[in-house]
């Protein structure tokens, strides 16, 4: 999705230094941190994070682990 935003001259050449010193666009900045604030990058992460867990452990549990369904669901 495109989206039109309006800024200031000054406020847009500033930002632009910035996300290039940063190595990136400014409309990869603007993606960035609306990942940010919207939430979306936790997901991300976490997704990432999961996958990584998966593939080095691949569901293994522990040796010697025994599931007890009653302790799983004690409170």
């Amino acid at each position: 999705m495109n989206i039109t935003l309006s800024a200031e001259d000054e406020l847009v050449k500033r930002s632009r230094a910035y996300a290039a010193q940063h190595g990136m666009s400014l409309n990869r900045m603007l993606r960035s941190y609306m990942r940010q604030v919207s939430g979306l990058a936790d997901l991300e992460r976490d997704a990432a994070e999961f996958a990584c867990l998966a593939r080095e452990h691949g569901g293994a549990s522990p040796a010697g682990f025994a599931f007890n369904r009653d302790e799983a669901h004690r409170r």
